[in-house]
């Protein structure tokens, strides 16, 4: 199989994407594109692959994104194309091109969508946390409802929510979580977030809230928001802010969590999406 990776190997991101290629027996073409940058053409033919405005493909965080005025509304994508010829960091990464289509596989797990066989040994990542693969679960599965009602998380609405719910393994199989989310425009209520007992304490928990949030992205979701008792403080370490009720959309403050299954007590905490 052909698979072309768009590599910066400072990344962690780009490495994990790189390490999973290569655990499901794969050697990827891989161009630094700090070296090597894609040409413009390019560029708006991966957007397109993707079905992406170019834009999305612009990484802020650790480039001169918001120093070359990038985020002004009046940008257009000849002015976005002369600066990444300019400033190659600004494009994100990891990018992979195999014949089944291309993806910005942030997180690095993403990758998996797009190769032909899922690796079924486990292996970590840099940090020493492990490679997950998620599946879709229906929100009527027993073994879903069950795990909630054991971590002490809300099932009464469970078989009427119209979101969409993952089981989480890790890539030999281990069941370590459940999550899922319930989109409303570009606004995502994350819910049913859970990392079983075993599987505490190694990074799994961040792992799953990205990935969920990446499936999130994939469906138009571009704002995260989340009700919570005990776990503010892991939400807030990756990334989530406490905010007021009264600032969440109506869409948010009406869902059944925030009305009558969370209690008054419960904070409701948001982020941006962004891969």
């Amino acid at each position: 199989m052909d698979v072309i990776v768009y590599h910066n190997p400072e990344c962690g991101t780009s490495r994990n994407t790189l390490a999973l290629i290569r655990h499901a027996g794969i050697e990827p073409h891989v161009i630094e594109y700090l070296k090597s940058p894609p040409a413009s053409a390019l560029l708006v033919q991966l957007a397109e692959r993707m079905g992406w405005k170019l834009q999305a493909l612009l990484r802020e965080r650790g480039t001169p994104f918001r120093d070359l005025g990038l985020d002004a509304p009046d940008v257009d994508d000849a002015r976005r194309l002369e600066a990444l010829a300019a400033h190659p960091i600004l494009l994100n990464r990891p990018i992979v091109v195999t014949p089944l289509g291309v993806k910005l596989c942030r997180p690095s797990e993403t990758v998996l969508d797009l190769l032909p066989i899922v690796p079924r040994a486990d292996l970590d990542k840099d940090d020493g946390s492990p490679f997950l693969r998620d599946e879709q679960v229906a929100a009527a599965e027993p073994r879903l409802a069950k795990a909630l009602r054991a971590a002490g998380l809300p099932t009464d609405d469970l078989r009427a929510s119209p979101g969409r719910f993952y089981s989480y393994r890790t890539l030999g199989g281990t069941l370590v979580g459940y999550a899922g989310f319930e989109r409303h425009g570009e606004d995502a209520l994350l819910r049913s977030v859970l990392v079983t007992p075993a599987a505490r304490g190694r990074g799994i928990g961040r792992n799953i809230a990205l990935l969920l949030m990446s499936r999130a992205f994939d469906m138009g979701a571009r704002r995260a928001w989340l009700l919570t008792e005990g776990a503010c403080a892991f939400f807030e370490r990756i990334g989530f802010a406490v905010t007021p009720r009264e600032q969440a959309p109506d869409a948010i403050r009406q869902l059944p969590q925030a009305t009558a299954l969370c209690p008054s007590t419960a904070s409701l905490l948001t982020r941006r999406i962004a891969l």
